[in-house]
């Protein structure tokens, strides 16, 4: 009976990607490759090949035969859905970049690439990093021969004539699917393509056999959480700090390569001893011995708040304090100038314009600031602060974290009490206290004129930040275009009182 199943399994797999291929056939008959003039049909032929290597799943095989034909042909993602069924059609959509009638493809190369990217860091289906790495492979193959031949003349030929811009492509895709897909010979292929083509842009070690260690967090209480990830404890001496599926491999061994540099600088930071992956995430191992988040104290003992503001606060001057190189970090003014045109610009290109005005103003300071600073990220050992989550180290004026501070305790609970409350761990009365201790011991007054100055200017950060978030989804619904209407009258207000951030 096993060999009889067994047979029909074959026989139906032979027979939809059969189909797959007279298809495809028909679908690219008289079409060429661009480069190397070959009938088109040899390309996702090559790239089913490729994908017979990484699995015996018929219908990702099939959707790599299938990949180009809504790109490229004038056959639809509902006749495929129809002759090869829905799964075989979200993969294809997977690989499918939208297109843009009646535009330039070089303006709209760009455009077009982040966007079908978004799809795949976004995917949590093994079939759907398969069929982009297999895709990928085939095309790198082509290029990197006719590199060989035609050395930097052959950008020229494609529709985005900067070599850079195609490194920037292929290397993004090659870290989003490498932890699923390190192992295989077909991603140590697509490395070597591209240190070839752009050297020295993965370590060579990369085109070897790597395995990371592999831990589970199953059943450890989580401890901590960022904008990157989860923080769990794993045992009485370990946390590991989880990131979310869009982190690469890059993007951890940046923490920690921060962590090191803040830690250089007198910042108190935990430095993460290795690297591991749980499940399809990244993990940074940590020791922190017998220590809970500030989260956690204050959720036990809000009564204490004020301690533990006092605590956070003593830490922002630690970090404020220290004067770094600017060219060792980003401007703070990078990732405000980026919410703002995300959001705000969208309503008002005037008030957008203003604000570009104060936030440059910040760029002229070059104190260190921490960028996610909030008590779910930092632990205590013995009343010792420690910093783990180290991404967005930058420098700036102090106003830039203060109005982090205002948002993740002020702003983000009069959109969405519960959100934050279940963020942070206690009540949103609680983060109330604790942001005005903060200030008061931050600011070393309980001067009103000078709390309320300080915290109008950070509200006017926060807020654009939060019509940022509001846009990050999509178009706003109308319940949401009506609280942005609320907070744009704020902002409106606020801005009447300030012509500077500085205070």
């Amino acid at each position: 009976m096993k060999y009889v199943n067994s047979v029909l399994k074959y026989s139906y797999m032979m027979k939809l990607i059969e189909e797959a291929i007279i298809y495809a056939t028909v679908m690219h008959q008289g079409k060429n490759r661009k480069l190397h003039h070959i009938p088109y049909i040899l390309h996702p032929m090559e790239v089913a090949q490729i994908l017979a290597t990484l699995t015996e799943d018929e219908e990702i095989i099939t959707a790599g035969i299938l990949h180009d034909i809504v790109e490229d042909t004038d056959g639809s993602m509902e006749e495929i859905e129809s002759r090869f069924g829905k799964r075989v059609a979200a993969l294809v959509s997977s690989e499918s970049e939208p297109k843009y009638p009646g535009e330039n493809k070089t303006a709209t190369w760009k455009r077009r690439k982040d966007e079908s990217l978004q799809v795949l860091q976004n995917s949590k289906d093994i079939g759907v990093k398969m069929l982009w790495l297999a895709d990928k492979l085939a095309n790198l193959r082509s290029i990197a021969q006719s590199y060989s031949e035609q050395g930097e003349e052959l950008w020229k030929k494609l529709n985005q004539p900067d070599p850079k811009m195609h490194q920037w492509y292929y290397k993004t895709i090659a870290e989003t699917v490498e932890l699923s897909l390190n192992k295989t010979g077909a991603f140590k292929e697509l490395i070597k393509h591209i240190n070839y083509i752009w050297p020295g842009t993965f370590d060579s070690e990369k085109e070897k056999y790597r395995k990371y260690k592999e831990v589970s967090v199953e059943g450890c209480k989580m401890v901590g959480r960022g904008a990157k990830g989860e923080v769990y404890r794993y045992d009485e001496e370990l946390v590991i700090k989880v990131y979310n599926e869009k982190n690469t491999y890059c993007d951890v061994e940046k923490e920690i390569a921060s962590s090191r540099k803040a830690f250089i600088l007198g910042i108190p930071t935990a430095i993460s001893f290795g690297i591991v992956s749980v499940g399809n995430k990244y993990g940074a191992m940590y020791e922190l011995l017998d220590s809970e988040t500030v989260s956690q104290h204050i959720a036990r003992a809000p009564g204490q708040v004020e301690f533990y503001a006092k605590i956070m606060a003593d830490l922002a001057h630690t970090i404020h304090d220290i004067s770094v190189d600017k060219k060792d970090f980003p401007c703070v003014s990078e990732r405000l100038l980026h919410y703002v045109e995300g959001g705000i610009k969208n309503e008002d290109e005037k008030l957008a314009a203003k604000y570009v005005k104060l936030i440059e103003q910040l760029s002229e300071y070059n104190n260190m600031l921490h960028g996610d600073f909030h008590t779910g990220n930092v632990f205590l050992q013995k009343n010792e602060p420690l910093l783990i989550d180290m991404d967005r180290l930058s420098y700036g004026h102090p106003i830039g974290e203060i109005s982090d501070l205002y948002y993740f305790y002020v702003v983000l609970g009069e959109d969405d009490t519960a959100a934050v409350e279940k963020f942070m761990g206690y009540t949103y009365k609680t983060e109330l206290k604790f942001y005005d201790f903060f200030l008061r011991n931050y600011l070393k007054t309980d001067a009103k004129d000078k709390l309320q100055e300080v915290t109008e200017k950070a509200a006017i950060l926060a807020y654009m930040r939060l019509i940022n978030k509001f846009y990050k989804k999509g178009k706003p619904s109308s319940e949401e275009q009506t609280k942005i209407n609320h907070y744009m009258e704020k902002i409106k207000e606020l801005l009447a009182k300030y012509d500077s951030l500085i205070f």
